[in-house]
């Protein structure tokens, strides 16, 4: 996977991390966790942090399988103590549903992703029924 141009437009963004965070989430799971910083976090749905890019890649082989992330447009929020604030918004699709998500990223100097927030849009209903 090329790493120097972004791959997919983001209405408001123009960030290499991120746009290869989408490609990779979509495709390969190892080349998205390879985008955190060796420490970096996941904040994924109904999960506590995930720490490390190993914990990154095994939740997402087995949690994530199916997955077709629609990112539609962002906003970078803040940029502070060499951080950089992003938050992107957009839609997942899995096999069975489909929900509105947003996604805030922080990003270091070294645009290694260390931290993702992912939050999925919907009513508490609809939470409910996604839960396993």
């Amino acid at each position: 996977m090329q790493t120097d141009t972004p791959t997919q437009a983001i209405a408001g963004i123009n960030n290499t991390t991120i746009s290869n965070y989408f490609q990779a989430l979509n495709s390969d799971f190892d080349a998205t966790a390879a985008l955190f910083a060796p420490d970096g976090v996941m904040y994924a749905p109904f999960e506590s942090g995930l720490v490390g890019r190993d914990a990154i890649a095994l939740y997402l082989q087995q949690e994530a399988l199916g997955l077709l992330a629609e990112p539609h447009q962002g906003i970078i929020e803040s940029q502070e103590n060499d951080l950089v604030q992003i938050r992107v918004s957009g839609k997942v699709q899995m096999p069975l549903f489909g929900v509105n998500v947003s996604w805030l990223f922080v990003l270091n100097s070294q645009q290694q992703i260390v931290s993702v927030t992912v939050k999925l849009l919907a009513s508490p209903q609809e939470l409910l029924n996604l839960r396993r």
